[in-house]
């Protein structure tokens, strides 16, 4: 998986597409936010390819030609994929569920909110920065308070909230991302937030899947009709 400003283009614009078409495609208002999410998914990759130029841009002015960035698109990026994210998953994920369901998402809520408040103080107290390495881009944010509590908060909350979700596409998407992360933990530890986030953008086209599905219709029983006894 290579990622550049191309890659992260196409991307975006495929997701965002992909997102659009989720809305497009949304029946109950509850399940819009969630709908939502691919769009916010795209958007988010194609401001990294906004960070991917301006990165490449002050490294061919650079004279060791690798050169740390931080900006307005490194920022938003950031806001995205740190502080939003963490919050928007569960309470997404709350919107749609069934009432029964909502009990056991609601602690991912709370979970959520709590680690989108530390990281959104993280964001505030700091510059951000962005830097290539390889065919990945590094962020860099002021050292998190209680940093390992915090980041297990927020794969707890993204992820968790999805694993528990009465409806089994978004249980398939959030095994999906549950196994992406280990994967991206595992190859790019460094850069672990920057190619998760891409491949939650592209498994979030499950979403598409989930909102098409046939759904089944219960009717009210018919006040008129009546049980027959059989004559003897």
């Amino acid at each position: 998986m290579c990622w550049s400003p191309t890659a992260d283009l196409v991307t975006g614009c495929a997701i965002t597409a992909v997102g659009a078409l989720c809305v497009a495609s949304t029946r109950r208002a509850r399940d819009l936010p969630l709908a939502a999410l691919p769009v916010l998914l795209g958007v988010h990759q194609l401001i990294e390819s906004v960070v991917w130029r301006n990165a490449d841009n002050a490294s061919h002015a650079s004279a060791s030609g690798v050169a740390t960035i931080g900006g307005t698109a490194a920022l938003l990026w950031a806001v995205i994929a740190f502080p939003l994210l963490p919050a928007f998953v569960p309470l997404a994920v709350l919107s749609a569920a069934s009432h029964w369901s909502r009990f056991r998402i609601a602690p991912f809520v709370l979970v959520g909110l709590a680690t989108s408040a530390v990281l959104g103080h993280v964001i505030a107290a700091g510059a951000v920065t962005a830097r290539p390495v390889g065919h990945t881009m590094r962020y860099g944010i002021q050292p998190i308070p209680l940093g390992v509590l915090v980041v297990a908060g927020y794969l707890v909350a993204t992820i968790g909230s999805l694993l528990v979700s009465d409806q089994p596409e978004i249980r398939m998407l959030g095994l999906v991302v549950a196994v992406g992360a280990l994967a991206c933990y595992a190859l790019w530890r460094a850069e672990f937030v920057s190619t998760w986030c891409a491949l939650a953008a592209v498994a979030s086209a499950l979403i598409l899947h989930w909102l098409r599905r046939p759904r089944k219709i219960r009717r009210a029983p018919d006040p008129l009709r009546r049980s027959r006894i059989p004559a003897r």
